[in-house]
């Protein structure tokens, strides 16, 4: 049994998490929220502390005990990531071993302004373990997830559909022009959930870099796939690299569904940035993820891309 504690803990990402780590029955959990619970935010068998995250002695109590730390804080109104080094000196300070920040997607975060605050809490927690480690960590890194590739229908418990550059609704996707081989990392959110709920009990020490391939493939073997299980051919917008990085998209669909961090008044400037960062960086390898979590669970069998896929696109129209 591990007391665990789960900073964010009403997030969509974070309950996918916390359902798996209820499924073994083995934990305690905590969730620490700004925000007072309704009775509908608490499965049963969990504890729900409210927090401030700018307060660290507040912390430092509210972690007396806790052995694995996750962190789903909302980087996008912190970019510098200040909640989290807040929370990262918290829990050493409360004899926390193990921490998990938030992350949850691609390696590298270039051309993502959006994911500033994963740079700024990976560079502080080798800060801190620069003379000694005071502090095991993972970044679990396990690409997309290849539940977005459902959009519009929701195929996980928790986390909402959304749109990607892979619009298999309508049978279209932007690729970047030259890059048609570039590598994407798709993981269903069962799956990553899974992998999680098994790293908490694994024994032996945490790699830092945890990442969970799912799927390794290429943009035109998703669209390959896509094409075979939607019965016809897709149409493939082409954008070149030097217009995305001058903040240009000139395609005639962009991402439309808003995700729920974001105001109506941000929504378009978001998805425009959204669209081209996903895209650039896909050309630069960001979402070709490591495989540790793969190799130290070798015995688990993810979902893959075309079997996932069929079954939910089976009969629609």
């Amino acid at each position: 049994m591990v007391k665990i504690a789960v900073a964010g803990g009403s997030g969509q990402v974070a309950q996918e998490v916390i359902d798996a780590l209820l499924d073994t029955g083995k934990h305690e959990i905590t969730i620490l929220s700004r925000n007072e619970a309704s009775i509908k935010d608490v499965p049963a068998g969990i504890r729900w502390r409210v927090v401030n995250y700018n307060d660290q002695p507040d912390l430092v109590d509210a972690l007396q005990g806790i052995h694995t730390l996750f962190s789903f804080v909302q980087l996008l109104l912190d970019p510098e990531g200040m909640s989290q080094k807040i929370l990262i000196d918290a829990a050493i300070a409360a004899g926390v071993k193990r921490f998990a920040p938030s992350e949850y997607g691609s390696a590298g975060t270039t051309n993502m302004p959006w994911w500033a605050g994963k740079e700024s809490t990976r560079d502080y927690l080798r800060k801190v373990n620069g003379n000694e480690k005071v502090l095991e960590y993972i970044v679990f890194q396990p690409g997309l997830f290849l539940d977005y590739l459902a959009f519009p229908y929701k195929t996980a418990k928790h986390i909402d559909p959304l749109q990607s550059v892979f619009d298999y609704h309508n049978c279209r996707a932007i690729v970047v022009n030259g890059h048609e081989d570039a590598i994407m990392t798709l993981t269903t959110a069962a799956d990553v959930a899974a992998i999680v709920a098994q790293a908490v009990d694994y024994k032996g020490e945490w790699p830092e870099t945890g990442g969970i391939r799912g799927n390794r493939v290429t943009f035109s073997e998703v669209i390959k796939i896509g094409e075979k299980i939607r019965g016809r051919p897709f149409t493939i917008e082409k954008v070149n690299l030097e217009d995305l990085e001058a903040g240009t998209l000139n395609t005639p669909w962009a991402l439309a569904e808003r995700h729920r961090a974001i105001s109506e008044e941000q929504h378009d400037h978001f998805a425009k940035m959204v669209s081209i960062g996903i895209l650039l960086s896909s050309a630069k390898g960001a979402w070709d993820v490591s495989d540790e979590l793969n190799q130290l669970f070798p015995e688990y069998n993810f979902d893959k891309v075309e079997d996932f896929l069929t079954r939910v696109w089976n009969g629609k129209q």
